[in-house]
């Protein structure tokens, strides 16, 4: 049962819609899925509220104990999807220590790869905490326009900074109009591009989980 968590020194990088979009498809591969937002702002379940997909039936709030709410939702479901606060305070630091996998996403500003690089140094250290291989550490472009230089040469330099890069996720008004009625990409508009980029990405993360 893997615990994935999502996390980022800077915000607006995607973080929530990533994770909510993830659930979504774990949740079309069949799985039992439980998302918690550790966020104090709580985005998710502010999405979740605006209708009546599957994200108003698996998110929940996190407020105090991060790893009492893992531990309940454990016992239910098969896959927990963490989205984490920006800044890494302690509540994303507790995250990653508990993960088996988490996902950096990052968006295609160079300035996008500075709060990046810590976020990385968070999780190396949560790994030699633990004197474990987990947790796994993969990168997500984030927001990308494919068009541009910038875009086209974002995975190339993620890869320069030595972790795998999981399949890019685009910037793309069908997301944010999703999240208007409160639903998934896959639920709001299935077989768009955008559904196509996060049905990519979750077989990826699942490829690595499933190992």
């Amino acid at each position: 049962m893997p615990i994935i968590v999502v996390a980022g020194r800077k915000g607006g990088i995607g973080k929530s819609t990533i994770a909510g979009n993830l659930a979504g498809e774990f949740a079309a591969m069949g799985r039992t899925v439980a998302v918690l937002d550790a966020d104090p702002q709580h985005s998710l379940v502010a999405w979740a509220a605006q209708g009546d997909g599957m994200l108003a039936r698996c998110v929940e709030k996190v407020k105090d104990d991060l790893r009492v709410k893992v531990r309940a939702a454990e016992k239910t479901a098969n896959v927990i999807l963490i989205d984490t606060p920006p800044g890494l305070p302690d509540a994303a630091y507790q995250a990653i220590l508990l993960a088996d996998l988490v996902l950096l996403p990052c968006g295609p500003s160079p300035l996008d790869l500075f709060p990046l690089k810590e976020a990385l140094g968070l999780a190396l250290k949560a790994r030699a905490e633990r004197g474990s291989k987990k947790p796994r550490i993969r990168f997500v472009p984030s927001k990308v326009l494919m068009n541009t230089n910038l875009g086209r040469e974002l995975t190339s330099s993620l890869e320069g900074m030595g972790k795998k890069v999981l399949p890019p996720i685009g910037q793309r008004i069908v997301v944010a109009e999703a999240v208007t009625k409160g639903l998934t990409v896959r639920e709001y508009s299935p077989g768009s591009a955008a559904h196509a980029e996060f049905e990519q990405l979750a077989k990826a993360v699942d490829k690595i989980v499933s190992r």
